[in-house]
């Protein structure tokens, strides 16, 4: 199975060693999306709801740079350093996806890169 770089101009750039996703087969492992706007790499906002919302969109160009859609993920990884935003991560989810919803994990943690409130990375199966 060969291994192929995902890229694309309408998501942040990478700012380490990584790829914006990577694809084996019809499977593609997309990296950790912060709230970056693309063509300037700098926050959207301080706000959380933005910056969710930039998160998301960030992934959705990434899916589809891939060939693929949101509703392609099979597995989402959500950080926050606030699980109080956890009920507003679910609302503008649902913006993004439709049912039957993709496997999940939220965690709180300490920090992201930049001063990030919200990263989501995520694994999607693109149809055969």
């Amino acid at each position: 199975m060969s291994k192929s770089i995902i890229q694309t101009d309408k998501a942040p750039a990478a700012i380490g060693t990584y790829s914006q996703a990577a694809k084996a087969g019809t499977t593609v492992y997309v990296s950790g999306q912060i709230p970056l706007v693309p063509e300037t790499m700098e926050m959207v906002s301080e706000e959380f709801e933005a910056q969710a919302v930039q998160v998301f969109e960030n992934l959705k160009a990434v899916c589809e740079a891939a060939g693929g859609t949101t509703n392609d993920l099979v597995k989402v990884n959500i950080f926050l350093i606030d699980l109080g935003h956890f009920a507003l991560v679910n609302e503008i989810m649902s913006r993004y996806f439709n049912q039957p919803y993709p496997a999940r994990a939220a965690v709180q943690v300490s920090a992201l890169p930049k001063g990030a409130q919200i990263e989501i990375d995520g694994v999607m199966e693109l149809p055969e």
